[in-house]
């Protein structure tokens, strides 16, 4: 009597088993379809769905807010998760070329050389904007006004001491030291040296002769670090120090930077949230957003020349459908909820910039399907 009623116990299972195999293909994920379960769709994600992870990769200028939002937008947008490499607008650009990313990240608008190696439309999406600041270490010396001559012979190695009289001028109240001025650049190609020197190039005939501007330039003076973060280290270690950095690593190594003026009897500004954005209002966007702010030398009343926007770098069309999906969903998260992450550090984009990053999002595609669906 058990032995008939274990074999029909397994009768049963054996009956059971065969009928759910019948059906297997018509059973799919909660909230899914019967194609949605059997097409893979990307490796992070099924037919319609976004990718659970994306990588970027470049700007050191933007990392610190970038970190911030993309965190939140993980844990708010269905978790994806976005993994932003800091290693520079060079590298950025470089690696976004090779599509070894989903995206680049740079504060120096692509050339149209670079353009031109992309098999299809990039698009430079408008994140912030922000200063870069001279960054010093001067002990004693709380508040200091360069002008802009006086910022570019520094670097050009013309001015070498600390008690030089142009820099003595417009700090008559300052215990300027009698030692040698020790100028810290960038050692690696970087969108905070362009937005730098493409300032420096603005307002020295001899630098833009000699020097040009570009991410990475031949310095002709001074020693290197690596990133934002070397930079600042390097000026903090340094008595005599002389650097520039984008305002949020000077903010949070508390490390103080000038304020500077066309000449001794100007205003002279400090680079702020609202000075940068005095002078990205007054400067004249271009359609494609490839724009240097610092470039144009703003000079308007309370702006802040040397600042910059930062893009993040997108194909408009991209192989893939569900990374596509999720780059466009993180883009939009950065250009609007992630914008309340930009103060006090960054000037959050809004107006005509808004405006045509949010066009050039909606314009992405992938196997023939729009990318962004909000």
């Amino acid at each position: 009597m058990r032995r008939m009623t274990l074999w029909r116990a397994l009768l049963a299972g054996l009956v059971m088993a065969l009928v759910l195999a019948g059906c297997g293909g018509d059973v799919a994920e909660e909230g899914g379809t019967p194609d949605e379960a059997d097409d893979g769709g990307s490796e992070n994600g099924g037919d319609g769905e976004a990718a659970g992870s994306i990588t970027g990769a470049g700007a050191t200028f933007p990392a610190p807010l970038y970190n911030e939002m993309f965190s939140t937008f993980a844990e708010e947008e269905q978790g994806i998760q976005v993994n932003y490499q800091s290693v520079g607008s060079g590298s950025g650009i470089e690696q976004y070329i090779n599509n070894t990313v989903e995206f680049g990240g740079t504060d120096a608008p692509m050339t149209d050389e670079e353009l031109e190696e992309v098999d299809v439309e990039t698009l430079h999406v408008a994140t912030v904007g922000g200063p870069v600041v001279p960054t010093y270490n001067l002990e004693g010396v709380d508040e200091l006004n360069l002008t802009h001559e006086v910022v570019a012979d520094i670097f050009l190695g013309n001015i070498t001491e600390w008690s030089d009289e142009a820099i003595a001028e417009t700090n008559p109240d300052a215990d300027l030291p009698d030692e040698q001025i020790q100028v810290v650049h960038r050692s690696d190609g970087s969108g905070t040296t362009f937005i730098w020197v493409e300032w420096l190039s603005a307002v020295s005939e001899e630098w833009a002769d000699s020097v040009g501007s570009g991410t990475d330039v031949s310095w002709p003076t001074g020693s290197g670090g690596d990133g934002n973060e070397g930079v600042a280290a390097q000026v903090q270690q340094t008595p005599g120090a002389i650097g520039y950095n984008e305002l949020s690593y000077a903010e949070e190594n508390d490390i103080p930077h000038a304020f500077l003026a066309p000449d001794a009897d100007s205003e002279f500004v400090q680079g702020s949230l609202e000075s940068a954005e005095t002078a990205i209002e007054a400067a004249e966007v271009p359609e494609d957003l490839r724009v240097s702010v610092s470039a144009l030398n703003v000079t308007d009343d309370g702006a802040y020349p040397v600042t910059g926007l930062t893009w993040l770098l997108i194909r408009q069309e991209m192989d893939d459908l569900a990374a596509c999906r999720a780059t466009a969903e993180a883009a939009w998260y950065a250009t609007h909820d992630g914008q309340e992450f930009a103060p006090p550090n960054y000037v959050p984009i809004g107006g005509q910039t808004l405006e045509t990053s949010e066009e050039f999002i909606q314009s992405m595609e992938a196997e023939g399907e729009a990318c962004y669906e909000g």
